[in-house]
């Protein structure tokens, strides 16, 4: 094989050492953290029939015109690589007949091609809650606060801002769409080319264009806020009045709106100013007609997705690994007694390493680590029944009875 083919797929990355600890750490932290308001886990393939996603995400969206990893596989069917999780989990909500209300948090890579820059890749890693059955203004509150705890727990809220929109009901987003479509073709010539496109196809991504000229031309749009009807401004007053009473800060943003069609009503994300363009950390909002959409009942229905690329980005964090144990047999019959040590030893929850060879005591403990504990026996230590400790943080050494290892090996790791 070339040795080009050896690299890494443009887009994707191999994770070691403390880069991979972080996200392991991040990962716990969230489950730990939503498994107390409630969420169990659920667990989906990476792959999907692709209608599952081209269906629930709109013909028209990014996602699915340039993103999606599609292929055929050899039975003729339609697979594609998950691009998001929400339309994955809705289906496994509606094949498992499970009963509402439920949270749902699922986790892993998603898979979208687009062009690799900081904190975006072709593969990405998420974590992601999903709470199925409420239509309540008070589940959104609580949605939210699950997003804000995990985020105070990795002390991320100096650098974090939560934004906030109400895209309301069908009624609201209709009469705003005919109104930002009148305003935004007064000026169709002068918009990116993405948003003239846009223009034609889904209005309202607009809003969320990061084009220098679309942003000129929104500053005087007309304000989503204006089309309100009485249940869209009731319900956006409470979900604000339940973030008060929480104490959590917002900044209401009408010109959050998400990239994906199965959106409505309370949409939000919480951004930094720290990771350039790629600056929402989490994500999500209401999408109360999707399941029924998929072919399930009719089920409100608010999600988000945490991303933990920039996450990892954002976090300090010190892995601490735990003392280690290195065993230096000298001799054979020390070798066959190592291979028996190290095996009751990890047997009993203790991390062991060693050589599988004969080698000076010098060379051996030149290449161990300072957070080691050294075990050196030989012919002599074996007729003994002892063995010599070198703790190599302290430079400590002794030589100890073989039946009080364990207990000395625990009072130092």
């Amino acid at each position: 094989m070339q040795r080009n083919k050896l690299r890494e797929v443009r887009g994707t990355k191999d994770l070691l050492g403390v880069e991979l600890y972080k996200f392991q750490y991040i990962h716990r932290l969230s489950q730990l953290i939503a498994s107390r308001y409630g969420f169990i886990a659920v667990d989906t393939p990476i792959i999907e029939f692709t209608e599952v996603f081209t269906k629930t995400l709109g013909d028209d969206s990014d996602i699915v015109t340039k993103e999606m990893y599609n292929f055929q596989d050899k039975s003729g069917e339609n697979i594609t690589l998950r691009p998001e999780f929400t339309s994955a989990i809705v289906r496994v909500l509606i094949n498992k007949n499970l009963v509402v209300p439920i949270k749902l948090f699922s986790s892993g890579p998603v898979f979208r091609y687009e062009r690799p820059q900081k904190c975006r890749q072709r593969q990405f890693h998420q974590v992601n809650f999903e709470f199925f059955g409420s239509d309540l203004p008070l589940a959104d509150v609580e949605m939210i606060a699950l997003g804000y705890n995990i985020l105070s727990e990795l002390n991320l809220l100096d650098n974090i801002t939560l934004e906030i929109n109400f895209l309301g009901d069908k009624e609201t987003m209709n009469s705003y769409r005919l109104s930002l479509i009148e305003y935004l073709n007064k000026y169709k010539k002068d918009l990116s080319e993405d948003s003239q496109h846009r223009l034609v196809i889904n209005p309202l991504r607009i809003l969320d264009s990061k084009a220098p000229e679309d942003r000129e031309i929104l500053l005087n749009a007309p304000s989503i806020s204006h089309f309100y009807n009485k249940y869209s401004n009731d319900f956006f007053m409470e979900v604000l009045s339940g973030l008060n009473e929480l104490c959590i800060p917002y900044k209401i943003n009408h010109n959050i709106v998400r990239g994906l069609d199965y959106y409505c009503n309370t949409v939000f994300e919480f951004t930094t100013s720290k990771l350039g363009s790629q600056n929402a950390v989490v994500a999500g909002g209401r999408y109360d007609g999707l399941v029924k959409f998929m072919g399930g009942n009719d089920t409100p229905a608010i999600g988000f997705a945490m991303g933990i690329e920039r996450v990892s980005a954002l976090i300090d964090y010190e892995h601490q690994e735990p003392r280690s144990v290195v065993l230096i047999p000298i001799g054979k019959d020390a070798m066959s007694h190592a291979l028996r040590l190290a095996y009751e030893l990890r047997c009993k929850g203790i991390s062991v390493n060693w050589s599988y060879k004969n080698t000076s005591l010098k060379n051996s403990l030149r290449k161990i680590d300072d957070n080691s504990i050294v075990l050196i026996f030989g012919d002599e230590e074996l007729e003994n029944d002892t063995i010599k400790v070198k703790d190599m943080k302290t430079g400590e050494q002794q030589e100890i009875i073989k039946c009080d290892l364990l207990d000395l090996l625990y009072k130092k790791i």
